[in-house]
């Protein structure tokens, strides 16, 4: 696994469109402020043509375009990039990407989450390449930045390996056009829930170790058994590790995550793994006796691994930034109310 050096002070931040630009409101105003904000720390700013585009169908721009932009930015002086926004279809922009070339390019530290779990997971398994499933680049014209956000920048300045969870959550965002920078509407206690072989794991701390692999669900499955599927090789190629998921789902109910979790099982892809980190879901409700938890568990209790629901990750902020690809150490408390990943970079 290859991971990009750090983001150095006074260094250039590139910032690139896959899938939706920040061409509407509050997403502009927030990125417009969000270049303030590191212009004030020091840092240089490399803009891809598609930053404010709203040209495209689901993405900002037409997919070769996008395809274009991604191999520009990645081919450029910038010393790490991050996505201008999530959307809905990053996936049409893939044979334009050329991983192979990508593979041996000099690596660099690419962030974004959601649609664009289409290049951090491919990153990974088709370029041998750590990525950060992260904020987007709107999210940084907050005041003040949340912690998530501080930890995201970390991990790309080197200064941070290690993040914990946050303890609130929130629900219901106050964020509009008329508001673009408030912070997080915090109205939620975190509360993890923690299964071993489909049980509740008792009082005592659970701690388990692995590669880190996954994204959006939403993605995942739709890239699987494409030619872009090289997920298999992966595992097997650091099966000595094992694998632990972490997984989040956007428009996906609850029906469509126990599908979901029950084709990448057909598809061989839980065969080396270690545990699951389970997001909360953007569309979660219960369903005809179906609820976020057995959704998963279906199939994830029977490894006999760890599972922990209600993470810190995904849609429902704050989302703990991780690095994909990384060597993960997942320590649970007995209390279910507070989580910590460390992120070691070797092998």
């Amino acid at each position: 696994m290859r991971y990009p050096r750090p983001l150095r002070k006074g260094g250039t931040i590139g910032f690139l469109a896959p899938s939706f630009g920040c061409a509407t409101e509050p997403y502009r105003s927030l990125f417009l402020h969000a270049q303030d904000i590191w212009k004030e720390k020091g840092y240089q700013l490399l803009l891809g043509p598609n930053c404010y585009a709203s040209e495209g169908v689901g993405i900002s721009s037409l997919p070769e375009k996008c395809g274009a932009e991604v191999m520009e930015l990645f081919l450029s002086d910038a010393d790490c990039l991050i996505s201008c926004g999530g959307g809905e279809l990053m996936c049409e922009i893939l044979p334009y990407v050329d991983f192979q070339r990508l593979a041996r390019e000099e690596p660099k530290w690419f962030m974004g989450y959601s649609d664009n779990t289409n290049l951090t997971y491919l990153l990974a398994t088709l370029a041998d390449t750590a990525s950060v499933y992260g904020p987007c680049a709107a999210a940084f014209g907050m005041e003040p930045w949340h912690k998530a956000l501080s930890d995201a920048f970390g991990i790309l300045t080197g200064e941070q390996k290690v993040v914990d969870s946050y303890g609130r959550w929130e629900k219901e965002s106050l964020k509009d056009e008329e508001h673009p920078f408030v912070p997080y509407n915090l109205t939620e206690k975190l509360n993890l829930h923690c299964y071993i072989g489909g049980c509740p794991a008792g009082i005592q701390p659970v701690i388990f170790h692995g590669r880190l692999l996954g994204g959006c669900m939403d993605c995942l499955v739709n890239l699987l058994g494409t030619r872009f599927d090289h997920t298999i090789e992966f595992t097997e190629r650091y099966k000595e590790d094992g694998i632990i998921w972490f997984l989040e789902a956007c428009d996906l109910n609850v029906f469509s995550i126990r599908r979901a979790m029950w084709q990448m099982e057909e598809a061989g892809w839980f065969q080396h793994v270690k545990g699951f980190l389970i997001g909360r879901p953007a569309n979660g409700e219960p369903m005809m006796g179906l609820d976020a938890d057995s959704a998963i568990l279906e199939i994830a209790a029977r490894k006999g691994v760890p599972v922990v629901t209600g993470v810190d990750l995904g849609h429902l902020p704050p989302a703990m930034p991780l690095v994909t690809g990384s060597i993960g150490t997942v320590t649970v408390n007995g209390e279910g109310n507070t989580m910590k990943i460390e992120m070691d970079y070797h092998g």
